[in-house]
């Protein structure tokens, strides 16, 4: 009989709050045999994944599909958005080698898909540019056949920096909104909702073929109105693609959840992103960045 369990992950989920999930949090249990190797190959390299370190329900089912997510510059972040569980902090120096050990271990995972993200590294002149660049260079070097995902950092508005990515040739451009306007600053207070927008249009002027990609949380106190504003904010600078999940909130020190959209609404705003001429929307409480990213690039080439 295959076991359930809800979305109380100990390691992510400690919140502690008096509300109780609702019953459509629950995933398959990842058990089988091939994810156990794909997680000691992992901790073999010494590779943070954001997989693991967000606690994502998906693991199971994304490992098992050829899909992983990994977290390079570190393991500290720069910056303290009040929905992430990472590290804050002075980040640790630069491994130049890690370029090449995320390459060869998505070799031995034997992905067909690969998403890199990342740390804010605010300390960095390039935000961690050229690390993002040299890392799907090597992925792409022993992995000829591995498509690249990035999931960048906003740096600071670097044109620069942006350029470095895209010239090193990803498979998808992705850039996280997180959240509409007004309830930006109050969650990501080092940000700027206008300057991830501009990222987007930037990359898709830069390179209008690689596609463009962002994803955002609901539950942290918007409305339905604000979160189509939010869509259509995303069309207007062309965005092919979008991720739509339920926040959950780590800690009691993080922010609060405001409301758990149910699984119906997250239907009604997949339609909605489609009619708005989104290429690929996925939509749904356990929905995160990198969930069936394969998918979404597949849909974005047609």
């Amino acid at each position: 009989m295959i076991k359930y369990h809800l979305i109380q992950i100990r390691r992510q989920y400690m919140v502690q709050t008096k509300r109780k999930l609702p019953d459509w949090f629950k995933v398959q249990a990842p058990t089988s045999n091939n994810f156990n190797s794909i997680k000691d190959k992992i901790k073999g390299a010494k590779l943070n994944t954001v997989c693991e370190e967000a606690a994502c329900p998906n693991i199971g089912e994304c490992w098992d599909s050829g899909t992983a997510t990994f977290m390079i510059l570190g393991d500290v972040c720069t910056r303290a958005c009040r929905y992430c569980n990472v590290k804050t902090g002075r980040p640790t120096q630069l491994d130049l080698f890690e370029p090449t050990r995320v390459a060869n271990t998505v070799k031995q995972m034997g992905l067909s898909y690969s998403v890199v993200t990342s740390v804010d590294r605010d300390d960095l002149v390039d935000g961690g540019a050229g690390a993002f660049a040299m890392t799907i260079s090597q992925i792409k070097k022993f992995n000829p056949r591995c498509k690249v995902e990035v999931l960048i950092p906003d740096f600071n508005g670097n044109l620069s920096s942006l350029t470095t990515v895209l010239h090193a040739n990803p498979d998808v451009l992705n850039h996280n909104i997180e959240t509409c306007r007004r309830m930006f600053r109050i969650v990501r207070p080092r940000g700027d909702y206008d300057q991830s927008l501009e990222l987007i249009d930037r990359a898709k002027k830069i390179n209008p073929d690689i596609p463009t990609k962002s994803g955002m949380m609901v539950g942290l106190g918007e409305t339905e109105e604000e979160i189509i504003e939010t869509m259509r904010d995303l069309r207007s600078v062309n965005c092919d693609l979008l991720t739509i999940g339920q926040y959950l909130r780590p800690t009691k020190k993080h922010h609060k959840i405001d409301k758990f959209y149910h699984p119906k609404e997250f239907t009604k705003f997949e339609n909605i992103g489609l009619e708005l001429g989104f290429k690929h929307v996925a939509a749904g409480p356990l929905v995160r960045s990198s969930y069936h990213a394969d998918q979404q690039h597949k849909a974005a080439k047609k």
